[in-house]
């Protein structure tokens, strides 16, 4: 019989085949013996300014209270829409020590991509920082949303840097438009007001959904994966037994560049992590590398995580590789392909092997990682996670022999019970069996390494983040100057892809200049077609469906 796991003989020593996934019965458990067993140690630093898991222990009570206090009950949801900053961990574990379901929202999203999520997910409670309130106020009528929390960058510092922060942040950068919500409070009034109350902290059920992490799925509109304590749960065991053996409880430093909203630093950073006693230092902004550089002076970084277009960043920046990496001893990459150059590249200049992984947010995310002790294969995405069963399966779903190309599939705790309200976008996603489709297109090496052919989707990966065609074709389709529009993703050293549109004008004046001004206007910045090219018609087939593939070919 053909070996089902021939991933398990290329495991690193130490790495069990399984794990527990009811070690906990929710991850409140985990906060409550991370919290206690770490008290005193640092839990997370942003912009100099550092908090003991004591420390969030605390103030992540009194932020579950004061939701509490605002008649928030458990089982309703608050958005976190907060870049790195200190807020985002007490925000979080507050909520969840409540029994708030959180609805991770990327603050960067235009009013339209917000109100959808809002009312899709019945938020009824947004923690916001203040750069990005304006576009809430756009909305919020339009939404069920009765208690905003406004955070702020300086806030969470001494009096004085917090003045000055702020100052620069308002009045220098002119970073915050104006805007006026009634009654709102700061995220530090909130923080002072719960500790009039006393939080019975929510201990919850591992079937329960804690967690709507929105995402494209494989297809059509973005949509809410149902994410439960057993889920979490899981991959933060999946991901801390692939790294323990290479960890000392309680004395790494991990910088986290990628947003915790994102739910690889969400399950990676601020889950697993957290789970053995590391320090995280935070960065509030990963596209300003003086500040990685700055991180990496202050502090002696053991561990990072990534995606290819930041490390491709920094192995070209002159003050970054001047460092000293002595500390360095692991890294991550994911959320995107790591391109072999850039991998190979870092090594040389860091003395560390980045390891690629791979996952969705359905499947939360992490399913297969590189050994991290050197082993890893340049241009593969790994091996399965423990207690994780991957294959590869042809179009009617019956399994391949090694070496064949088909649509790679996941089985594991870590695999999402559905989409919120869409049972139908489930069963196209989830087997009965309960096989996660990825729509990737995969092969399977006899040593057990799985490799990223191609896309069955149409899905875009923009710096590891999902861009579909759908939402981009609907937005452009909007412009009264346009008749059609097709969307593709097209390969780009930076950023992995970028988007491109094809567009059938209506009126002859459409520019290009005009049509990219539309778009910032109505979508994110990373969502923003990059390249604009008008033809005469669109390739169809014999039912009039706009043949993408065609246009990627040409």
């Amino acid at each position: 019989m053909t070996d089902q796991r021939p991933w398990l003989k290329n495991y690193p020593t130490g790495i069990p085949a399984n794990i527990d996934p009811d070690a906990y019965a929710c991850l409140t458990d985990m906060f409550d013996e991370t919290f206690t067993k770490y008290s005193d140690l640092p839990a997370f630093t942003c912009m100099g300014k550092t908090i003991t898991f004591s420390e969030l222990d605390t103030m992540s009570k009194q932020f579950g209270a004061y939701l509490h206090s605002r008649g928030l009950e458990k089982g309703d949801k608050i958005a976190l829409m907060m870049p790195n900053m200190l807020q985002y961990p007490i925000a979080l574990f507050g909520a969840l020590r409540a029994g708030i379901i959180v609805v991770n929202t990327n603050p960067l999203y235009t009013p339209r991509e917000m109100h959808h999520q809002f009312n899709d997910a019945d938020v009824k409670a947004v923690v916001i920082a203040e750069m990005f309130a304006a576009s809430l106020e756009e909305i919020l009528p339009k939404t069920s949303v009765k208690t905003v929390i406004i955070s702020n960058l300086g806030e969470m510092q001494s009096f004085f840097k917090g003045k000055l922060v702020n100052f620069m942040v308002r009045s220098v950068k002119r970073m915050v438009p104006e805007f006026n919500i009634p009654n709102t409070v700061t995220f530090k009034e909130a923080l002072s007001q719960g500790k009039k109350f006393t939080l019975d902290v929510h201990k919850g059920n591992p079937d329960e959904v804690i967690l709507l992490q929105y995402t494209g799925g494989t297809t059509g509109v973005s949509k809410g994966a149902m994410l439960t304590n057993r889920n979490l749960v899981s991959n933060m065991q999946q991901v801390r037994a692939w790294m323990v053996p290479f960890l000392k409880d309680g004395k790494e430093v991990a910088l986290s560049p990628l947003p915790m909203y994102h739910i690889f630093a969400f399950s990676v950073n601020c889950l697993a992590l957290l789970s053995t006693g590391a320090h995280t230092v935070l960065v509030v902004n990963p596209r300003d590398l003086s500040s990685i550089v700055k991180e990496f002076n202050n502090f002696p970084i053991t561990l990072m995580t990534g995606v290819n277009t930041l490390f491709n960043g920094l192995v070209n920046n002159k003050d970054f590789q001047a460092l000293d990496f002595s500390s360095l001893k692991l890294t991550v990459g994911g959320g995107m392909a790591v391109q072999r150059p850039v991998a190979e590249k870092w090594q040389k200049l860091t003395g560390c092997f980045l390891a690629e992984g791979f996952g969705m947010t359905e499947s939360s995310p992490v399913a297969t990682v590189n050994p991290l002790d050197g082993t890893g294969r340049l241009g593969t995405i790994g091996l399965p996670m423990p207690s994780t069963d991957m294959r590869i399966v042809n179009d009617a779903g019956e399994p391949l022999a090694i070496g064949e190309v088909g649509e790679i599939q996941i089985k594991g705790p870590q695999v999402m019970k559905g989409y919120y309200n869409r049972p139908e976008e489930t069963a196209k996603t989830i087997t009965s069996d309960g096989w996660l489709c990825t729509g990737d297109i995969g092969k399977m090496g006899e040593d057990g390494f799985f490799q990223i052919v191609d896309r069955k989707k149409d899905m875009i990966l923009v710096s590891g983040f999902n861009v579909f065609p759908n939402e981009i074709e609907e937005v452009v389709a909007g412009h009264p100057k346009v008749l059609e529009v097709a969307a593709i993703g097209i390969p780009d050293d930076k950023s992995g892809e970028v988007v491109k549109i094809f567009v059938v004008k209506k009126d002859k004046s459409l520019d290009k200049d005009e049509l990219i001004n539309y778009c910032r206007q109505n979508l994110t910045g990373y969502k923003v077609p990059k390249q604009v090219e008008f033809k005469d018609e669109l390739p169809k087939s014999n039912v009039g469906k706009i043949l993408r593939r065609k246009l990627r070919d040409v």
